[in-house]
């Protein structure tokens, strides 16, 4: 980094320095990439055409590498944008704008800035009107879509074009959208003056012309005879727009119906936009009511419009994702849009501190027959949580599923020897191991030996002795083998109480499940050890014998009792002065047994 330069005075320089730092230091900071972006904008004193090369080339590459990291920030694209514009012209500038909708695609904001910008900046309509109309496909259906539509329509008032100005509005009027009244009235007023060939589709144009002439000739009154005359061109076109305008009018209630049942959801809407902050609850609840309606309403392409507007607001909540994808799953021949769902939940959004859609993911891969792909996602989630407990399991039963039994407990043995897992995660995949040798192979002897050979190694382990408890409690028995199986469950729960490193709470938790066992397929004696070990997990602390003597140095509860009695009832803590010489701690096993976090040997106790 030393020698690292961003062009610039040498005070800029080295403020750049200090930021990029800052950066690299904590790249999810958003804080520190905005100070990092509006600095580098402002070297040389604002960068221009005339800017050194250097500076040029530092801002760039900081706009992109900001951008790729936070790319629904439809703002700072616009920035880029203008900046490129000022820098290399019109051709950069337009760049900027291609990767900003392909990387935001429904932000009406970035659209309606990229189509000003073509209209200022070229001089051939039909490549703006192509711009406009790639526009309206991506955010044409957005509630607060007007900006865009006024913008479409004033570039088509600027060349007199008032037939694709009315073709605009034939499309807008039937969009629920929060100006949809001041958009029919221009539409309404408009179809006044324009052919009635381009008011309706030609066959329904040649429906109201048929249903015009079938009513016969008219009939007029003079004096006392009536008169039949037949219909003229003028007065069944005049008749045509009485009819076509009751037409128009039922476009606008429907319109208005179904603008009104957005309106309360669009109205609790307070962030559109993206953000790296937080949202409150009630909006998380606003979202996923809306989705439920639109879903319910069953026209696809809002319901996917609003799914990916959601996703702007939403993008770091996993929740939505996941959705998004099962309510994409669901649709017919989806599978390409389903796995672009996954894609960039797993690749640009959701924190890989939360790795559920990629698991999701990889199911997705393995049912499509990718499982080269699957692999590779849970590979890359262990680069960054190596030891994730779940990720490991999913692999092995993705190693079983296609491999067979060895191939997942390679994956286990591997993750155990590895030196990137805890000692907590190792205790968790020795148990998996044990499960899938009983499940799926069938071999209880065996799964019993891991449990037996690893015991010693996870004292600390809560999931690794319930696990072993509930295994040893799940055996089929019967009378004549129930004794048998009693021995080896009462085994294992005396090894909880008086070998495992276990907390009280958490003994007294487990404690639980076995004095179910007792009541539910003890024997004759089962009532007398219930009361015993209720008295132990469930008394008061002077009758709890194996939790006095845990506390005691000698494992004896007569060393216990006898603080008792010196310490008023409570058992103290044993002072062993050869310990505290050599720098120990004389607190440490009293808090361990407590389940509590012990306090360092130079009295500092540790605050999170």
């Amino acid at each position: 980094m030393a020698d690292l330069s961003f062009g610039g005075s040498d005070e800029e320089n080295a403020e750049l320095k200090k930021l990029h730092a800052d950066v690299l230091d904590d790249p999810d900071s958003f804080d520190n990439w905005e100070k990092l972006v509006r600095t580098a904008e402002s070297l040389e004193g604002g960068l221009n055409r005339n800017s050194s090369p250097q500076s040029i080339a530092a801002t760039r590459d900081i706009y992109d590498r900001f951008l790729a990291k936070f790319p629904l920030l439809f703002g700072y694209w616009k920035k880029y944008a203008d900046l490129e514009f000022s820098i290399a012209g019109t051709e950069a500038a337009e760049m900027v704008y291609e990767r900003g909708v392909a990387s935001i695609t429904n932000s009406v904001d970035l659209w309606t800035n990229y189509c000003v910008f073509k209209v200022e900046t070229s001089h051939d309509p039909d490549v703006i009107r192509e711009l406009y109309e790639r526009g309206a496909n991506s955010v044409g259906l957005d509630f607060l879509a007007h900006p865009f539509w006024d913008k479409y329509l004033e570039f088509e008032e600027r060349l007199e074009a008032y037939d694709k100005i009315f073709a605009i509005l034939d499309r807008v009027v039937h969009i629920p959208m929060h100006q949809y009244a001041r958009y029919f009235e221009r539409y309404r007023q408009l179809a006044q003056s324009r052919p009635l060939s381009e008011l309706l589709p030609p066959d329904t144009l040649a429906q109201f012309r048929a249903d015009v002439e079938s009513e016969g000739p008219t009939t007029v009154q003079a004096g006392v005879q009536q008169i039949k005359t037949e219909k003229g061109e003028l007065e069944i076109e005049r008749e045509m727009r009485t009819r076509i305008d009751n037409f128009h009018l039922e476009i606008f209630n429907r319109t208005q119906t179904e603008t009104t049942k957005r309106w309360t959801y669009e109205s609790e809407i307070k962030r559109p936009y993206f953000h790296v902050t937080e949202l409150d609850e009630t909006q998380l609840v606003n979202w996923r009511k809306y989705l439920d309606f639109e879903e319910a309403e069953g026209d696809y392409y809002r319901a996917q419009f609003l799914y990916e507007r959601c996703l702007i607001t939403c993008a770091f909540y996993d929740e939505f994702w996941l959705r998004y994808a099962r309510w994409m799953f669901a649709q017919p021949g989806k599978d390409e849009e389903v796995r672009n769902i996954y894609q960039r939940a797993s690749m640009l959004y959701v924190p890989i501190a939360r790795p559920a859609v990629r698991l999701w993911y990889a199911y997705f891969e393995e049912m499509s027959d990718r499982v080269d792909v699957a692999q590779d996602i849970y590979k890359a989630i262990l680069v960054n949580l190596p030891g994730h407990i779940e990720t490991i399991i999913s692999w092995a039963n993705l190693q079983r599923r296609q491999g067979g039994l060895d191939a997942a407990i390679e994956v286990f043995k591997s993750q155990i020897d590895s030196n990137e897992c805890d000692i907590y995660a190792k205790a968790a995949l020795v148990a998996e191991w044990a499960r899938l040798l009983w499940k799926i192979k069938g071999s209880v002897e065996e799964a019993r030996q891991v449990f037996q050979k690893n015991q010693h190694w996870y004292l600390d382990s809560k999931r690794f002795w319930i696990n072993y408890l509930q295994f040893e409690l799940e055996q089929p028995t019967s009378a004549e083998t129930e004794h048998t199986q009693y021995v080896r469950i009462k085994q294992v729960y005396e090894d909880i109480r008086r070998k495992s490193h276990l907390p009280p709470l958490t003994i007294k938790d487990i404690s639980h499940y076995y004095m179910i066992y007792l009541l539910e397929r003890g024997t004759k004696d089962a009532a007398k050890e219930y009361l015993t070990v209720d008295r132990e997990v469930n008394g008061p602390f002077y009758v709890q014998s194996v939790n006095k003597a845990r506390l005691a140095e000698d494992n004896k509860e007569a060393t216990t009792n006898r603080r008792l009695a010196m310490e008023n009832g409570h058992p103290g803590v044993e002072i062993d002065e050869a310990a505290i010489r050599k720098g120990e701690n004389p607190y440490t096993k009293y808090y361990q047994q407590q389940g509590e976090q012990p306090i360092p040997v130079n009295g500092q106790a540790a605050f999170p």
